[in-house]
């Protein structure tokens, strides 16, 4: 029995709740599931615009119970973009917030319409079940395919390692377009847990007097939400009913994984680093809460029913502690592939649980995995390798105050930064030090902000002249 399926134990229980005033049960779901499978036949293409809100989720919901398959889009994305994703896959229908649209829906529920977008639907491979973005996308036709059982299997490791349970009440602090947010819906669901769904942010004073009032358990966020919730004191805040935050979408600095390992630790609450990517549903590690403070830097181990190893140049083991190289995942929630085209939601499984993750990593002598860097994030300055995110993560780590984005060619290395033009030359001083990279081998430019998605991801094509 997947999670998305119907379960009479949940009928009655809360599903969903939001800012302005609503509730869903999980019996509301299932009643909207058998309505809509009298309006969109079994195995079609939907395509969702994706936002926090209750009609959202309970589309992406009745998708997976009548066996639609969902494309999740971030409500966001420019329009252009936006039409492109359509035109390339075809979806036959779209569901999109009430005003959105011109025209008589076919469906309604709560700020959510359903439309006929096509006349029908590509062919779809029988066991796909969820196509992605991949992270970081900026309208690339490029999707992730996931199956009934990847979206199963990661919901119930996620559920079984975090210990989450029915009185679990997640903020939606992440989009729910973006694989971290959307594991956080599956594995609360599959408890029978309720999520509290709001459209504010972590900047917000309504996103905070929402957690309170919602008596909200846990809340998930990238390396950017957690800068952001220092800045903002988070660690002074009165929430009596939080116990969990957890955080993935790429590498925290050691400095905010010790300050928010020690506020956990210091106020009975769990801190859990994680990581993951889309091609694996969601999450592939996790630092357990009790070794938090012990393993700073470490992503952890592998998840319930998932297995790490770390491979050379040509693919074979490397099995001595500490040895570099990349990080190579098995377990059921890696991905069927990729698709490119409206033609290849037809593939089957092209991966067959193995994914070369495409990051640099090992192992200590206790089994706790570290990333290094990604493979191709590297350039060579003067005849040397450089990892660019390990220039970025010495920045971050020193400069906790300040944000960084380092790009550029051989010998050619930018580092974009927020601290103030006047601290350039000392950031100049810093790196020849730490990293024996000369200045004339580098420029550092002082932005205003370094650019992210809604999911906090840094989006290095939009720096400042990287596309003149």
């Amino acid at each position: 029995m997947y999670f998305f399926d119907k379960h009479p134990d949940f009928k009655t229980c809360t599903l969903f709740e939001d800012d302005c005033g609503q509730e869903a049960t999980y019996e509301t779901w299932y009643t909207h599931a058998d309505e809509l499978g009298g309006v969109m036949p079994s195995r079609s293409l939907a395509a969702i615009v994706c936002r926090n809100t209750i009609g959202s989720a309970l589309s992406y919901l009745c998708c997976l119970q009548n066996r639609v398959v969902p494309l999740l889009l971030d409500e966001a994305m420019d329009d252009e973009l936006k039409q492109g994703l359509l035109a390339a896959y075809r979806p036959e229908f779209i569901f999109c917030p009430h005003g959105t649209e011109g025209g008589k829906p076919l469906y309604s529920l709560y700020d959510y319409d359903v439309y006929r977008h096509n006349d029908t639907s590509p062919a779809l491979y029988e066991n796909l079940g969820l196509l992605l973005t991949t992270s970081g996308s900026t309208g690339s036709p490029k999707l992730v395919r996931l199956s009934y059982d990847n979206i199963q299997s990661n919901a119930a490791s996620i559920a079984q390692y975090l210990e989450l349970t029915a009185a679990d009440r997640p903020v939606s602090s992440l989009p729910m377009h973006y694989t971290f947010g959307l594991s956080v819906i599956n594995s609360h669901v599959l408890c029978g847990a309720a999520e509290c769904l709001t459209t504010a942010t972590v900047f917000d004073a309504a996103f905070w007097k929402f957690c309170k009032e919602k008596r909200v358990t846990s809340i998930a966020g990238v390396p950017f939400t957690y800068e952001c919730l220092r800045r903002l004191k988070f660690t002074a805040m009165d929430l009596p009913d939080l116990t969990l935050m957890i955080q993935a979408g790429g590498k925290l600095s050691k400095k905010l994984q010790k300050e928010f390992g020690e506020y956990a630790a210091g106020t009975g609450k769990r801190f859990v680093v994680m990581y993951g990517q889309t091609e694996a549903t969601a999450r592939m590690s996790y630092l357990p809460p009790a070794d938090c403070l012990r393993k700073i830097g470490s992503i952890g181990i592998a998840i319930p029913g998932g297995s790490f190893s770390i491979l050379d140049d040509d693919h074979a083991e490397l099995t001595e502690s500490n040895a570099i190289g990349e990080l190579c995942y098995d377990g059921p929630n890696v991905s069927l592939g990729y698709a490119h085209c409206a033609d290849d939601l037809q593939l089957g499984d092209e991966r067959h649980g193995r994914l070369f993750t495409g990051d640099i990593a090992y192992c200590d002598e206790e089994g706790f995995y570290y990333i290094a860097g990604r493979k191709k994030r590297f350039v060579k300055i003067m005849g040397k390798r450089v990892n660019m995110d390990e220039v970025e993560q010495l920045f971050k780590n020193a400069f906790a105050d300040r944000d960084f984005a380092c790009t550029g060619g051989d010998d050619d290395l930018l580092v974009f930064t927020t601290a103030p033009e006047t601290d350039c030359s000392d950031l100049e001083d810093f790196l020849f030090a730490k990293a024996g990279l000369h200045p004339s081998c580098f420029t550092i430019r002082s932005v205003a902000a370094i650019p992210k998605n809604s999911s906090g991801k840094t989006q290095y094509t939009d720096l400042p002249g990287l596309k003149d």
